[in-house]
C-alpha cells in the first residue's frame, strides 16, 4: 500500500510542476492588449492562467492528502 501511495505522490507532485511551468508559459505570454483589458471580455492568456493555476491548487492538494495518509499508515 506505501508504494502505491509513493508512486501516486510522485505523480501528483509531477502534475504539480507541469501545471506551474504551463502556467508560468502562459503567464510570459500574456501581451500589453491583455494586461490593459483591450477587446471587452477576459483574455484567453488570462482565462488559461487561471485554469492552470486552480490546476496547481488541485493537484497540491492532492499530493498533501496523500502525504497526510501516509504519514496516518506509518504512525505505529
Amino acid at each position: 500500500m506505501n508504494t502505491f501511495l509513493i508512486i501516486l505522490l510522485i505523480v501528483a507532485v509531477i502534475a504539480t510542476v507541469v501545471t506551474l511551468v504551463r502556467g508560468v508559459i502562459a503567464f510570459l505570454q500574456t501581451t500589453e492588449a491583455d494586461l490593459k483589458g483591450e477587446g471587452g471580455g477576459p483574455s484567453a492568456s488570462g482565462v488559461k492562467q487561471n485554469k492552470m493555476m486552480m490546476n496547481r491548487v488541485l493537484f497540491q492538494a492532492l499530493a498533501i492528502a496523500i502525504v497526510a495518509i501516509l504519514l496516518m499508515f506509518n504512525r505505529g
